[in-house]
């Protein structure tokens, strides 16, 4: 049976992965058929040298793969890139791994996409392609919001100025992080705010240093909880390590071992250095009350 498969890194997942994406599950059904995702680890910028350092992702692998699923792709078919792979043609690319791999039916990709050697397959070039070995190929245009591309740059940008309610609109869904919860040095309890501390499940992009109004959901619960989230180095106590300190409002309960995602809702502050405990003590009381604020102004949770 052919397949639909939709090719592409697809960091982030965002509303023009999506629109990929939903064309391909779209041929899929229409035809019987399953929807497979190609992707590609490490991001093949990194191999190429086209990327100078190194940037954590908008979403990991295994979180990548947990959202396609939901979004009811069949199979993700993650590929070692390499700059072996790099060097086939696109005629041998396509062969070797989508063809034999995945019986192609269908090919669906962004507008702007290109792959095997120096980029020669192009959309153009595999459409010629689909005509002469019996594949479809669908260029999905990209998605243009607020006068602009959605992009993973884009998103990158904005989180990295803690506009992260614009990099929401371009995700479709808040940027969260997710962890286990461990025990911590118990310094916000000692203050009065008692905070769950994150071990992060997987390397993820981190937005912009200091306090976020945010919502929480413990071990995967439909209820999102009020949530001011400190991303920092701890200065005030000397700390040099980046720490994800979740303070759960107006919720009491156990969270040591148990799965903690926190949702970005807005930014409050940058990180700060405080005298000592007690003007650090007032500077997050402040940040509560302004968290319950922000929240209850319209920063509602978000679906997806």
């Amino acid at each position: 049976m052919s397949q639909s498969v939709a090719v592409g890194v697809f960091d982030g997942l965002h509303l023009g992965h999506r629109d990929i994406l939903g064309a391909a599950l779209g041929r899929a059904r229409a035809s019987g058929g399953r929807c497979v995702v190609v992707s590609f680890d490490p991001h093949p910028d990194v191999v190429l040298a086209r990327a100078f350092v190194a940037q954590a992702p908008l979403t990991p692998l295994n979180e990548k793969r947990e959202r396609l699923l939901a979004l009811g792709v069949d199979a993700f078919d993650v590929l070692p890139f390499t700059r072996e792979m790099a060097s086939l043609s696109p005629e041998a690319f396509v062969g070797r791994y989508l063809v034999e791999r995945h019986h192609l039916g269908a090919l669906v990709v962004g507008e702007n996409f290109a792959l095997g050697h120096k980029r020669a397959g192009d959309v153009a070039y595999l459409t010629r392609m689909g005509e002469r070995d019996g594949f479809a190929v669908e260029a999905v245009p990209l998605r243009i919001l607020e006068g602009a591309p959605i992009s993973s740059t884009r998103i990158r940008e904005a989180l990295s100025a803690g506009r992260v309610a614009e990099a929401a609109r371009l995700l479709g869904r808040r940027y969260s992080l997710a962890g286990t919860v461990v025990h911590g040095e118990a310094i916000g309890r000692t203050l009065g705010f008692p905070t769950a501390n994150l071990r992060l499940h997987e390397e993820k992009f981190m937005p912009v240093l200091g306090v976020y109004a945010a919502w929480s959901r413990i071990d995967g619960a439909a209820e999102r909880v009020p949530t001011a989230l400190s991303l920092g180095t701890r200065p005030t106590f000397g700390g040099r390590v980046l720490v994800v300190e979740a303070h759960l409002i107006d919720w009491s309960g156990e969270l040591v071992g148990r799965v903690l995602e926190v949702e970005l809702a807005d930014w409050l502050r940058e990180e700060r250095t405080f005298e000592g405990p007690e003007p650090l003590r007032q500077a997050i009381a402040a940040d509560v009350a302004e968290t319950r604020r922000r929240l209850a102004a319209g920063a509602v949770p978000a679906e997806g």
